[in-house]
């Protein structure tokens, strides 16, 4: 009997020989990236599809009757370089998506046909392409996990992000001056137009009418005249302090130095949560909240990277993602932790982001005790925390950022929410959170 998976959730593989096979209830063609430890193919070798159906270990064949090819692969085969298997499911028909068929599913299976695992693909609207699995070396073994992103940008969007040369893509066409179309209906909320660092000017006020002097009455004292508001308070920086972690308030900054002045160079972000009790028929239970934890990289306004779920190491390694947590239940402790080397971060990136957003749409009503922790990754020291509070009525939460001051790193609590679900909706949104240089 097989094993249903649900999405992030992984299991063994013992057979050496497996078979990645897919259901859509409708016209789809199943592929498969072969990719390094950086979400990098080596190179177009390492594309199996219908114009090249093998690969390093990988082979494309014909599926069963009425369903797309599957993908045979032989692990022992597959050239050490390689850490995942990715497969991926395109629907065919020009403006086809999955949100209006069934939604797919995806088995893994033994050369003999005995199914090991199966997973139902859920939550896909817009997409038109989605990875379904990846096969994945751990410790020497490999296993399967259920991933279930889906894209909307297109097929060889998604190849390139993967290193793959797309010799026929069509550039992108230089903007002309003309009258635009209306904008396309989207299943989501429209990004939030950049905000600008002036309120734009008034309309100008009507000329107001010079009253007459009156010999008998006195110039106001200058006690009653009107004041000018007091300036809002600009956040302050604190210290950081391995016996005293610094409790932030909103829009707090430490700092990223250790007593004596010396700069941190390694530090772990961790974030947790709760999921939210509800009633039930048999008394109160916790909602599964599907919340994923990721970074986004800026050089300036300018996105450089993002370690998610999908790629938990970023392309120059300073940055490790520990894996997606599916429900914010388990042991004790940060839920999703976050590795930083901020010595290898390249010199062009200024800002680090912190984001939580919420795959399967829960709001942050639903979650209790959401938190992030700065942790020392030398001495295991806890420096600084921010508790998010609750009751917020968004998918995404800007929780902190990482940002460049000068020679100097510093950390500062957001705190903010907006809606987006995963990374390719949020990462539009995120201008306003940026540190410019």
């Amino acid at each position: 009997m097989s094993t249903t998976l649900v999405k992030g959730q992984n299991g063994p593989l013992t057979a050496a020989e497996v078979v990645v096979s897919i259901r859509v209830a409708a016209t789809a063609e199943l592929s498969a990236l072969l990719v390094t430890e950086q979400g990098k193919v080596r190179s177009d070798t390492d594309f199996v599809f219908y114009n090249q159906p093998s690969g390093p270990g990988v082979r494309l064949r014909n599926g069963v009757a009425g369903q797309p090819a599957e993908l045979a692969v032989s692990l022992a085969q597959v050239p050490a370089e390689i850490s995942q298997i990715r497969a991926v499911i395109t629907l065919d028909e020009t403006g086809a998506t999955f949100g209006r068929i069934a939604p797919p599913i995806a088995l893994v299976s033994d050369q003999g046909g005995n199914a090991l695992y199966e997973y139902k693909i859920e939550d896909l609207r817009s997409e038109s392409i989605v990875i379904a699995v990846e096969l994945y070396r751990r410790f020497g073994n490999w296993k399967v996990r259920a991933v279930g992103q889906g894209y909307a940008g297109g097929f060889a969007a998604l190849v390139t992000d993967h290193g793959v040369t797309v010799e026929d893509a069509p550039r992108r066409p230089m903007p002309v001056p003309a009258t635009p179309p209306p904008p396309p209906t989207s299943a989501y909320p429209p990004p939030p137009p950049p905000t600008s660092a002036y309120p734009p000017p008034m309309p100008p006020y009507p000329t107001p009418v010079q009253p007459q002097p009156n010999p008998t009455q006195q110039p106001p004292h200058p006690a009653h005249l009107p004041q000018p508001p007091t300036p809002a308070p600009q956040p302050t920086d604190g210290e950081l302090s391995r016996g005293r972690p610094v409790n932030l308030a909103k829009g707090q900054r430490v700092t990223l130095r250790k007593e004596g002045g010396v700069a941190l160079t390694r530090i772990r972000m961790g974030l947790g949560w709760d999921p939210a009790k509800q009633g039930g028929l048999f008394g109160r239970r916790a909602a599964n909240i599907d919340l994923d934890a990721w970074v986004a990289m800026f050089a300036d306004r300018h996105l450089v990277d993002v370690a998610y779920y999908g790629q938990l190491i970023s392309k120059d390694g300073s940055i490790r993602h520990s894996g997606d947590n599916l429900t914010g239940e388990g042991a004790a402790g940060d839920d999703e932790v976050i590795l930083v080397d901020l010595s290898r971060i390249p010199r062009r990136v200024n800002t680090l982001l912190f984001i939580v957003t919420s795959y399967q749409g829960h709001t942050f009503e639903q979650v209790s005790n959401a938190y992030c922790r700065l942790v020392d990754e030398t001495t295991q020291a806890e420096l600084a925390r921010y508790a998010l509070a609750g009751g917020m009525p968004f998918t995404a939460i800007a929780m902190a950022k990482v940002f460049r001051a000068g020679a100097e790193w510093k950390l500062q609590a957001i705190g903010e929410g907006f809606q987006a679900k995963h990374p390719g909706e949020a990462v539009p949104q995120l201008g306003r959170f940026v540190t410019v240089d």
